[in-house]
């Protein structure tokens, strides 16, 4: 039996927006009886995308993130709402029926996620069905994985061991948004944004850049080690937060260095400059 899911890779995300332009394209003023009543042609992001700033001037980052329903196995809207106008299907997609759930405002407040919005025209809570009107007339996947021009977005079968979507869960790298609300997430991710640690090496004597140094870290258990780039650039990425870092930065003829670097933020260390 089918199963569906998805798996959302941010490092492969440019936000270009095209999931949401495709969503809104698909359900703004579209009736699919059984399925959804139409969105509002203004106000509603059944898939949202949102700009994680990091860093500090001159090392920022931005990340993308897409968020949608995530179509938990064990989903709070389901298991709390008392209406029954919460389902799921036998492929695992959780829906929300639009004739029993007129008026329902309280369902916005079952999802942790807050991804169910109302729809004031129709007193109506609404969010995405993984576009399951068209997944039942035999298209292979959702509008917004369809218009996604980096494939940052994979989707399919989580019972196929042979799926694109199981072969990246099977990595063990792939993680649900927040773990900590246990709901058994159905659209999970890969490379979400953790914390970074950077800075950039000088020769001091000379006053260039210092490139190909050795440059290593040290904390959580871990050792990690990373070359100066041609701009005298270190960067040490997908570290975990609140964590004291040692980096040690050692060159032939120069003194070593050693700094530390706590990850309650992402940490520019500036300019390091090597003596002799």
């Amino acid at each position: 039996m089918t199963r569906y899911g998805m798996v959302i890779d941010v490092s492969k995300c440019i936000g270009c927006y095209n999931c949401f332009l495709a969503c809104r394209d698909e359900f703004a003023g579209n009736e699919y009886p059984g399925y959804s009543a139409a969105q509002p042609l203004r106000g509603m992001n059944w898939i949202k995308v949102i700009e994680v700033e990091r860093g500090r001037f001159p090392k920022v980052k931005v990340n993308h993130v897409p968020v949608t329903c995530m179509h938990c196995e064990d989903a709070a809207c389901l298991r709390l709402d008392q209406s029954g106008a919460v389902y799921r299907r036998s492929d695992g997609i959780v829906m929300i029926d639009p004739e029993k759930a007129k008026g329902n405002k309280a369902l916005l407040n079952l999802c942790p996620y807050r991804v169910i919005e109302w729809n004031e025209e129709r007193e109506l809570p609404q969010k995405c069905t993984f576009c399951a009107h068209l997944l039942d007339q035999g298209e292979p996947e959702p509008r917004c994985v369809e218009s996604c021009p980096a494939s940052a977005l994979t989707f399919g079968d989580l019972d196929d061991p042979e799926s694109k979507v199981s072969m990246l869960l099977a990595t063990g790298q792939v993680v649900p948004m927040h773990p900590e609300y246990d709901l058994k997430d159905k659209v999970t991710y890969l490379n979400l944004p953790k914390k970074f640690v950077a800075g950039t090496v000088i020769y001091g004597d000379v006053g260039e850049v210092a490139a190909g140094i050795d440059v290593l870290l040290s904390g959580d258990g871990k050792e990690l080690s990373a070359k100066t780039n041609g701009f005298g650039d270190f960067e040490f990425e997908g570290l975990a937060e609140n964590v004291q870092y040692t980096v040690k930065i050692e060159a032939s003829g120069y003194q070593p260095v050693t700094l530390t670097a706590k990850t309650s933020r992402d940490v520019y260390l500036g300019e390091i400059v090597l003596t002799k």
